[in-house]
């Protein structure tokens, strides 16, 4: 009896979901070592220490670590009032991991960003984190969003790899 291909290409993948995954699953260390990496970046904010933070990132080189924002709408059209040319999402190079810890050291007012909605996901070896954010300087709410990272576990542990985030501030459209 021949059954057609398109026959057994149905089966293979009616069947494919009961296959046992390949990647492993995260552990509760992994998941805890990544928070570990979250409330040290916090606090090294706050504390305005530079060592602790730089040490949390892949690489010390601002052209290793992927730093993208991207501006709300309602934003950026206020921004294009002053700045026509202003656009969504723009590769800036002095807007870098380095330059959010240098701000934070050379100013004697208080820097913290909030995390809320917190979600991991790992294989062990790789991760990304999600979750909503508010900057504050000096007690105040300057900005929020949602911020998402790549990590990737080294020898020396949990790196962060790439770091994106979307801005709203008092312009946008809509508080969180």
């Amino acid at each position: 009896m021949h059954i057609p291909g398109t026959v057994l290409t149905t089966l293979a993948l009616c069947l494919l979901p009961s296959l046992p995954a390949c990647a492993e699953q995260s552990t509760p260390a992994d998941v805890e070592a990544i928070e570990q990496v979250i409330e040290s970046f916090r606090t090294s904010l706050i504390n305005k220490d530079k060592p602790t933070y730089m040490s949390l990132f892949f690489s010390d080189r601002p052209e290793d670590i992927g730093w993208q924002f991207v501006s709300e709408d309602r934003r950026l059209a206020d921004i294009r009032t002053a700045k026509p040319d202003a656009v969504k999402a723009r590769k800036i190079p002095s807007n870098n991991f380095i330059s959010l810890i240098d701000e934070a050291v050379a100013t004697a007012e208080p820097r913290e960003e909030k995390f809320f909605n917190t979600k991991i996901d790992t294989d062990g070896d790789v991760a990304s984190v999600s979750f909503d954010y508010s900057f504050h300087a000096n007690g105040a709410k300057e900005n929020w969003g949602r911020e998402m990272w790549q990590l990737v576990r080294t020898e020396q542990g949990w790196k962060i790899f790439s770091v994106i985030y979307s801005i709203r501030d008092k312009r946008s459209s809509a508080e969180s």
